[in-house]
């Protein structure tokens, strides 16, 4: 059965799209079956990985608010062996607001990840919107545990708390099974007391636990979407890529 884990911050900026990309490379790269869901309008999941979203006649929209589209309706394979996509397209920015009037609308995409696709895949990573609404509420719902990109920065520590109430409040009342797997600072810079200060702060006083697992600001990070394919394929041989196996692993580890 697969493991669901979402990918969540309210906040933008701070890595969630590449960490649900890279992440899912260094899985298929272990020969995972993984499956990447776009929650996002913006689609930049979908088109880092290489899917025309142009092209693309049903995505999640329809997926979340039309009975008769299942999720296998819309998965595209993309050119990275083991890694599939149900995309998002601009359709899905006023899905929100079709699912306010919906009985159950916390649970749109639990229902939606049937029992089809959690056989037919290892992982499903759920890329959340940078929002608190209902679409990452649905991701949260759906999902087994959560990572949570903080970029090693002042305000996006102080971002944390909205989020980690948001958690709570769905694992008690609508997910008693989500967990959140950790904090992954992302787009760290040694070189800055800033950079520093933050990541220490994260590991001593955070009340969630922290990947030992860090991802610092690179070139080639930015370069991949552009190539349609995650870093592990992209640059390879790379400290980035390195980064997100040994992401993978804790994971695997964390169960």
């Amino acid at each position: 059965m697969a493991k669901i884990i979402a990918i969540a911050n309210q906040k933008g900026g701070v890595g969630k799209t590449t960490t649900a990309i890279n992440l899912a490379g260094a899985f298929a790269e272990q020969g995972f079956r993984v499956l990447c869901v776009d929650m996002d309008a913006q689609a930049n999941l979908s088109v880092g990985l290489g899917v025309d979203v142009t092209r693309i006649d049903k995505s999640m929209a329809q997926v979340l608010t039309d009975a008769t589209v299942r999720l296998r309706d819309v998965i595209v394979v993309t050119e990275t062996p083991g890694i599939e996509v149900a995309p998002a397209t601009l359709d899905l920015a006023s899905t929100e607001v079709e699912l306010l009037s919906t009985i159950g609308r916390e649970y749109a995409l639990a229902e939606a990840i049937d029992d089809w696709a959690r056989a037919r895949y290892d992982y499903v990573f759920i890329d959340c919107p940078p929002t608190l609404g209902l679409l990452t509420i649905n991701g949260l719902v759906a999902s087994d545990g959560v990572i949570i990109p903080v970029q090693t920065q002042y305000y996006a520590l102080k971002g944390l708390t909205g989020l980690v109430k948001v958690i709570t409040t769905i694992r008690a009342k609508l997910n008693r099974n989500l967990r959140v797997l950790g904090l992954l600072p992302t787009f760290y810079d040694p070189r800055t007391k800033l950079g520093r200060d933050m990541l220490e702060e994260m590991r001593e006083h955070g009340e969630n636990h922290v990947f030992d697992t860090i991802i610092r600001s690179a070139v080639r990070l930015g370069e991949a979407p552009l190539t349609g394919r995650p870093i592990t394929e992209y640059a390879s041989q790379s400290e980035a890529a390195n980064n997100y196996r040994d992401l993978a692993r804790e994971v695997i580890a964390l169960g």
